[in-house]
């Protein structure tokens, strides 16, 4: 380990190898550090925090703080995150509630700088959070999703696989995957054609999310009357399974087409 000698290290702290601890880093009792972490001047990693091995916590980060919930009464919870994260400058990251106990971020997840990410949240592996980003309690980030800067997540909210979510934008229904969501009130604006064709997802695997995504933001307005039309009309597979899983499961409801609003609208 190599370590600041201004930096305050708890005993009882498990750090691994070749971990690496600027000046000024407070790491508390019951933190658990991986090998080949950085960990930037003035961090703060609080009590019940799991990090795995070659991340890089940068300055300013303050990671596994208590949940800001009126309803925790200082239980026993956990900050999960897996290897490779990024975590960039003055980003605040909470632990779990007694609710699910845990908040987690997955291999490969960046988040850039001051973005919150409140308790019981899970973000999957290779997600991005851009700059400013606001998670508020138990929002699901999907694997490869991307959210854009200065946006702003309402608690419960999941969103999609693959997601593409426009900066400085409020999302208060889940968000499907493998499509590009923006303007206000939130909508679909497209497939996310060329994040699925950077990961590997051919042609045919494109076209047909197209299609079952222009039956149900474009021809439909009426989500009910959408699900039966694509029933019939897109041949079964393992994308059309996952797609309409994730509307069935959707508790907030989710966003819809883009439509213009009207002056009587307020």
């Amino acid at each position: 380990m190599s370590k600041s000698p201004h930096a305050i290290i708890h005993p009882d702290a498990i750090i691994g190898d070749r971990v690496s601890i600027d000046p000024f880093v407070t790491i508390e009792a019951d933190v658990h550090i991986g090998d080949d972490t950085w960990i930037g001047s003035q961090a703060y990693i609080k009590s019940g925090t799991r990090i795995g091995k070659n991340c890089r916590i940068f300055h300013g980060a303050i990671i596994g703080g208590d949940p800001q919930d009126l309803k925790f009464r200082d239980e026993k919870t956990y900050l999960e995150i897996s290897d490779e994260v990024i975590i960039r400058e003055y980003c605040t990251i909470n632990r779990g509630t007694r609710a699910t106990g845990v908040t987690q971020i997955k291999k490969n997840a960046l988040i850039m700088a001051y973005a919150h990410v409140a308790h019981d949240c899970m973000i999957d592996e290779f997600a991005v959070l851009a700059n400013n980003v606001q998670l508020a309690g138990h929002v699901y980030i999907g694997a490869h999703a991307i959210v854009g800067g200065m946006t702003a997540v309402q608690q419960f909210v999941q969103i999609g696989d693959h997601a593409f979510i426009g900066g400085g934008t409020l999302v208060r229904k889940d968000v499907p995957p493998y499509i590009r969501v923006a303007r206000e009130p939130l909508s679909y604006v497209g497939v996310n054609k060329i994040g699925l064709k950077r990961r590997g997802f051919d042609t045919q695997s494109i076209n047909m999310i197209n299609d079952i995504y222009r039956i149900l933001f474009v021809k439909h307005r009426n989500l009910s009357i959408a699900l039966r039309h694509l029933d019939r009309a897109i041949t079964d597979s393992p994308l059309k399974e996952e797609i309409l899983e994730f509307i069935a499961k959707s508790e907030k409801g989710i966003i819809r087409g883009f439509r213009q609003v009207r002056s009587d609208d307020y």
